[in-house]
């Protein structure tokens, strides 16, 4: 949600900032006009309201003196009707203009580069040179099909297309994945470890901006939840109609949850093996913070989950999105993107986003100064740390050997038993 006073004051700038986001359909004036409509309304109620309230005085008056108020009996009546109709026409004016500013993006810092997708994203740093094979690196799903490990076609079986199935050393390997990724934040970055709810309703998802616009999106039940997409949703929402003291800034929580999302824009994108799938797992982070230190907040969140990739050993470049590829409720993003030789390209790996008071608006999420009266918005920021799944799949490519055994980073292989390499499993 955006701050009515900001577009009052700087029409003109709010119009250039949703242009450069490709939002062409709303501006400025058509917010301004339903507001001015609205305060119109309520004024009119005060002014009605006011008179009814003389008029019943004076009602009160004419019958204390046994004169007749039949007159200002009628308009008493009259004034009640015309009252109800102003607070009807202002409540849907009301709602109208919730409406239209719930549907626009963020807006984006001054900072964020001006493009139209995602080639116009700048990178920012390259980290780690990927590895010179002396065979042909395969992808992911070829190393995991051919370990007996990965089985995509018993999944299509009982749920469809972009779902899996990983056994055995697999099925650890992600698990030690999310375990070493959880305490790397909670024992060194500083983050709560959290086991939020998986399932929220309306009110969640509006808060982090998921609905109303993204709700195709979504996996929705028959009894009124919603499959979180990420832990975002509720990690956020945790601050949700809350007052929070300044002290208690920032709020760094993390959550280890499996996501849904009905990838219904992606057709055709990814068909084959784990990249992008129906049910994932992911670590994601979550800061509320005052709204003073959410830039610096955003580069040591960014930073955290740089260190898992720097940890693991895998090669990777961070970038910044444009304008035109950030997220609806981003006002700047950080990707993160993993080497994958299967591929021989960057993929995403993770997005590291700072929301400014964007999600605070919609959640009611404010905090307060001791001394102040008044309180402020926080700032919300959100990253995943990693998505597991897609780590998982970079551990395979990058440390793929050429027969097709898989050689377990050293940083996992405590997690993982003392293993040191995953071979093909016998086949019966």
């Amino acid at each position: 949600m955006h701050d009515l006073r900001y577009i009052r004051e700087n029409p003109e700038t709010f119009d250039a900032a949703l242009r450069s986001r490709g939002a062409v359909s709303s501006s400025s004036a058509d917010i301004l006009a339903l507001d001015e409509a609205r305060r119109a309304a309520q004024t009119r109620m005060q002014e009605i309201q006011s008179r009814r309230n003389a008029a019943s005085k004076e009602v009160g008056q004419r019958k204390a003196k046994g004169e007749n108020a039949d007159d200002l009996i009628a308009e008493v009546q009259a004034l009640k009707d015309g009252l109800a109709q102003a607070e009807q026409e202002e409540s849907d004016l009301a709602e109208k203009l919730d409406a239209l500013l719930a549907s626009l993006p963020n807006l984006p810092m001054a900072d964020v580069p001006v493009g139209g997708g995602e080639d116009d994203n700048v990178e920012v740093r390259r980290i780690g040179e990927p590895r010179a094979f002396d065979f042909d690196a395969k992808e992911h799903f070829d190393l995991g099909e051919g370990l007996g490990l990965m089985d995509f076609e018993t999944a299509a079986t009982m749920s469809g297309a972009r779902f899996v199935i990983l056994k055995g050393a697999l099925a650890r390997l992600e698990r030690a994945l999310a375990s070493f990724m959880l305490d790397t934040h909670t024992t060194q970055n500083g983050y709560t470890e959290t086991i939020p709810p998986f399932l929220v309703r309306d009110n969640a998802m509006f808060g982090t901006g998921q609905l109303p616009k993204f709700a195709e999106d979504l996996f929705h039940t028959d009894d009124g939840f919603w499959l979180i997409p990420t832990a975002e949703v509720p990690l956020t929402n945790t601050a949700a109609e809350k007052i929070w003291d300044e002290a208690q800034l920032p709020m760094r929580l993390t959550a280890w949850t499996p996501c849904f999302r009905s990838e219904a824009g992606a057709a055709g994108k990814d068909t084959r093996g784990m990249i992008r799938q129906h049910q994932f797992s992911k670590v994601e982070m979550v800061s509320i913070t005052h709204p003073d230190h959410s830039e610096a907040e955003l580069e040591r969140m960014t930073g955290c989950a740089e260190g898992i990739l720097k940890a693991l050993g895998l090669p990777f470049r961070t970038m910044i999105l444009c304008t035109g590829d950030m997220g609806f409720g981003a006002r700047k993003t950080f990707d993160i993107e993993v080497w994958l030789p299967g591929q021989g390209r960057y993929r995403e790996i993770s997005s590291c986003s700072n929301c400014g008071d964007f999600q605070a608006r919609r959640m009611k999420a404010r905090f307060r100064t001791a001394g102040e009266k008044g309180t402020r918005f926080v700032h919300t920021l959100n990253g995943s740390g990693l998505a597991v799944g897609r780590t998982l799949i970079a551990v395979l490519e990058n440390y793929q050997n050429a027969d097709g055994s898989v050689t377990v980073p050293e940083a996992l292989r405590g997690y993982m038993g003392g293993l040191e390499r995953i071979e093909a499993v016998a086949r019966g």
